[in-house]
């Protein structure tokens, strides 16, 4: 089974980078979003998700780890295919998928071709705690009891922040003075526009 290949990239072409490891060409399908990170003639990386069936073995290649997770997720829910993942992760790239995931933005995903609203409501559903839900966020070993416990929408913008980059200093600060009674996808919002004013 390939985890990446690396080598000099011989074709860039919209969808499609052959990538040349020792003489062998490995044509991988790739996003949008990964091709602007590849220059001809130039040595990259790709980590590899194979697809094999009957008729085909097809090979996607991703920049980052993390937009190969999310691949693998996506392809994970009944009704998206690899092509569909492809388009999704190439409308926004891995940030903007997780962002939409974690906030219920079904407009960011139906944006790609081929996504309607109750495939969206799908991905949604589905990926919202694999993605960072309250699951990767555990606060039993805090022992200040004056802490309060977060909020479940607190807990879910925190997370998303945190797929989206972000350290937990830098959330913390973004979302001090935020409204307790706010949801998620506002919570997120307020904090991006606190680091974007920031910045």
């Amino acid at each position: 089974m390939l985890y990446y290949v690396s080598g000099k990239v011989a074709l860039l072409e919209p969808g499609i980078a052959v990538i040349d490891c020792g003489g062998v060409g490995y044509e991988c399908h790739i996003t949008a979003y990964t091709a602007a990170q590849l220059k001809l003639n130039q040595n990259a990386r790709l980590f590899v998700t194979e697809s094999i069936r009957e008729d085909a073995y097809d090979l996607f290649g991703f920049s980052s780890r993390e937009e190969q997770r999310c691949f693998n997720l996506l392809t994970s829910v009944n009704g998206v295919g690899p092509k569909a993942a492809i388009s999704i992760l190439s409308a926004g790239g891995p940030q903007n998928f997780t962002l939409a995931v974690m906030t219920g933005d079904e407009k960011m995903l139906t944006a790609a071709q081929g996504v309607g609203k109750k495939l969206a409501q799908r991905i949604i559903l589905e990926l919202k705690d694999k993605l960072g839900g309250t699951a990767e966020l555990d606060f039993s070993g805090v022992t200040v009891s004056a802490a309060p416990a977060p909020s479940g929408a607190l807990s879910l913008a925190t997370a998303a922040l945190q797929e989206l980059g972000y350290s937990s200093g830098e959330i913390s600060t973004a979302l001090k003075g935020v409204d307790p009674g706010a949801t998620t996808e506002e919570m997120v919002r307020y904090a991006l526009r606190a680091m974007v004013m920031k910045g």
